[in-house]
C-alpha cells in the first residue's frame, strides 16, 4: 500500500533537545516494486538502445542548458501552437510535484511525493512498473548504462530527500543497489548529474529554519557534493562546499556554543565539464553568525577527487536564517546583519560554447546574471542586472533556473507579472523581456528551450511557450480537474521546481507545487502532442 511521506514531520536529533531539519523516511514505508497498479501496460517489451529514440534524461542535458535539439524535440515553433493534451496521469495521494519527468526508451519516468517512482508509456500513460522508495525527492530520474548486473543494460538512477541513492533496472524496476550518502546533517534538494559511470550528488545543509533557536548549537551543517560509482553505489569522494575549518564562536545568551562558518547548500544539479575534468555547482547562503567565503558562489570541483579548484562568490556576507531580524544582538545565533538569502539554485551553471569560446553562465535569487571564463579560473566576463524597480526579496528573482540555446540564455522571473528575459551569451545584453502577464508571483520554475521556442511555467498554473521574438504563442492553464489514464482523481496546479521536458514530438510537464508562495497543489503529469488535424 502507498503511504504518504511527510518530510516536514520527520526529523532527527542534532543537539540537546533541539531538532534539526534532517529528512527521514516514515517508519511504515515498505520499499520495493508495487504489485497492484492501475492502468498497467498489457506487456513490457525489452528496451532498445538508449540512443535509439529521443530522450531527456536527468535535469538539464548537456551543459545543464535545458535545451533539446530540433531532431530530438520533434517539435518546431510552427507546430507548438497546435499542442493539445494527449493524456494525464494522476499521482496517487500526491500534493506536490517535486519530481521532473525524464524520457527514455519511449517511456516516461517520474516520482511522486510519497516516494513512488513510475515507468510509464510515453504515448499512452500506461504503467510498466512502480517502485516505492524511502521518500520523495526533487529529482529528475536519470537513464544511463550500468554494468556488473547480469541481464541489465540500463538503470534508472535517482536520489531521494534523505540522500539515499537508488539504481533500478530500467526495464523491470528491480532494485540493483541502494546507498545512503550523508554521514551528518545533509538533505538532498536537487537532481544528481551522471557522467561516464559516475553520479555527482548535490546536498544541502539543514539549519535554515532551526538555527535561530537559542537552545540550539548553531550551526554545523554544510552543503556538499559527493561522487558515487554508478555501477555499485560506492562512495568515491565527498567535498564540503566550505573549505574553512568549523570553529567555535562563543556561547549565546542561553549558554549554547555557536559554530561556523556553515551553510552554502547546493540546491542545483552539478554541471559536468568533461573537457576540463571539472564539475560546477552553485551554493546558497551561510547559516549562523558568520558567512563563508564560498556561499552564494559558483564552485569548480575536480571530477577525479572533488578538490575545489576555484570559486566565484557573487554576494559576500550572506548569512541568513528564518526568524532572524534585519539586525541582531551579539549574544544570539543570528548574524549581526541578516543577509539577503541570494542562493544560486536550479540551473545555476550553464556551460555553453560560442564561436569556439566556452562560457559558464549563472543566475540566481539575487537577480544578477553572470558569465565566467572556465579557462581562467572563473574570471568574470560580464554581469547583468535582471531586476529593474528594486532588488529581489529573499524569495528571489531567478529561482529554479534558465535555459540556453548556444546563442542566447533565457531566465524566467519571479516578480509581479512574471517575465522571461533573453540575454546575448557573448555580451550579457538583454535583448527582450517577454510580456508573460502572470499573476503577482510570476514564475519560479525552470525554463526549457527548443529551437525558436522557450517553455516557462508560472505560479498561476499556466504553462506558456514564447517564440524567438518574445511573443507568447501557446499557453495551457493546468488549474483544473483532469480525467487521468490511470483513473486516479487528477488536479493540476502551480508549476514549480519540476520543469517541462520535450522529446520525440511530445511535451511533458508535472503540475502541482505549493512551494513557498502559496502555490496551488496538484498531482498530475501532463503529456502534450501537436494536433495534426489543425
Amino acid at each position: 500500500m502507498t503511504r504518504l511521506i511527510l518530510f516536514t514531520a520527520a526529523f532527527a536529533v542534532f543537539s540537546g533537545s533541539t531538532w534539526a531539519q534532517l529528512a527521514q523516511p516514515a517508519v511504515a514505508v515498505t520499499e520495493g516494486l508495487q504489485r497492484d497498479v492501475s492502468n498497467a501496460c498489457p506487456g513490457n517489451p525489452q528496451l532498445a538502445s538508449l540512443d535509439a529514440s529521443p530522450a531527456w534524461s536527468g535535469w538539464g542535458g548537456a551543459g545543464n542548458a535545458r535545451f533539446q535539439t530540433g531532431a530530438a524535440a520533434g517539435l518546431t515553433a510552427a507546430n507548438v501552437p497546435k499542442l493539445k493534451l494527449k493524456w494525464a496521469f494522476g499521482l496517487p495521494d500526491g500534493k506536490s510535484m517535486y519530481s521532473q519527468p525524464s524520457v527514455a526508451f519511449g517511456r516516461v519516468f517520474v516520482g511522486n511525493d510519497n516516494g513512488v517512482v513510475y515507468s510509464l508509456d510515453a504515448k499512452t500513460g500506461c504503467v510498466y512498473w512502480a517502485y516505492q522508495a524511502d521518500m520523495f525527492g526533487r529529482f529528475a530520474p536519470i537513464a544511463a548504462p550500468i554494468s556488473g548486473h547480469s541481464g541489465t543494460r540500463y538503470a534508472i538512477f535517482f536520489v531521494t530527500r534523505s540522500t539515499t541513492a537508488y539504481a533500478l533496472d530500467a526495464h523491470s524496476g528491480e532494485l540493483l543497489w541502494k546507498t545512503q550518502i550523508r554521514t551528518g546533517l545533509n538533505n538532498l534538494s536537487a537532481t544528481a548529474a551522471y557522467n561516464d559511470g559516475r553520479l555527482y550528488v548535490p546536498m544541502s545543509g539543514t539549519e535554515t529554519l532551526v538555527g535561530s533557536d537559542l537552545n540550539y548549537e548553531c550551526c554545523k551543517s554544510r552543503g556538499a557534493v559527493a561522487a558515487l560509482d554508478a555501477n555499485t553505489g560506492k562512495l568515491i569522494w565527498r567535498t564540503d562546499t566550505i573549505e574553512e575549518p568549523l570553529r567555535q564562536l562563543g556561547e549565546n545568551a542561553n549558554g549554547k556554543q555557536r559554530w561556523g562558518p556553515a551553510g552554502a547548500s547546493v540546491w542545483n544539479t552539478p554541471t559536468v565539464d568533461a573537457k576540463r575534468g571539472l564539475i560546477y555547482a552553485g551554493t546558497g547562503n551561510s547559516f549562523g553568525r558568520i558567512a563563508a567565503a564560498t556561499s552564494d558562489s559558483i564552485l569548480a570541483l575536480r571530477m577525479s577527487d572533488g578538490k575545489m579548484m576555484w570559486h566565484h562568490q557573487e554576494f559576500q556576507g550572506d548569512a541568513f536564517m528564518a526568524r532572524c531580524q534585519a539586525t541582531n544582538a551579539a549574544d544570539v545565533n543570528c548574524p549581526e546583519k541578516l543577509g539577503p538569502d541570494y542562493d544560486f539554485g536550479g540551473s545555476s551553471a550553464i556551460l555553453q560554447t560560442v564561436n569556439g569560446q566556452d562560457i559558464l553562465l549563472a543566475a540566481g535569487k539575487g537577480g544578477v546574471a553572470i558569465a565566467l571564463d572556465p579557462d581562467h579560473e572563473g574570471k568574470l566576463l560580464w554581469r547583468t542586472q535582471l531586476w529593474e524597480a528594486q532588488p529581489p526579496s529573499a524569495s528571489g528573482l531567478v529561482v529554479w533556473g534558465g535555459a540556453a540555446d548556444g546563442t542566447h540564455v533565457f531566465y524566467p522571473l519571479q516578480q509581479p507579472g512574471g517575465g522571461l528575459k533573453e540575454l546575448d551569451i557573448k555580451t550579457g545584453k538583454v535583448l527582450w523581456n517577454a510580456a508573460i502577464n502572470a499573476d503577482r508571483r510570476g514564475q519560479a520554475g525552470p525554463a526549457t528551450a527548443i529551437p525558436g521556442v522557450v517553455f516557462t511555467g508560472g505560479w498561476d498554473g499556466i504553462l506558456r511557450a514564447v517564440d524567438a521574438d518574445g511573443k507568447v504563442i501557446w499557453s495551457f492553464n493546468a488549474v483544473r480537474d483532469f480525467d487521468t489514464a490511470n483513473r486516479v482523481p487528477g488536479k493540476g496546479g502551480s508549476f514549480g521546481c519540476a520543469g517541462p521536458v520535450v522529446a520525440g514530438g511530445m511535451l511533458f510537464a508535472a503540475s502541482g507545487y505549493p512551494g513557498t508562495l502559496r502555490g496551488t497543489p496538484g498531482n498530475v503529469l501532463l503529456a502534450f502532442e501537436p494536433d495534426t488535424r489543425q
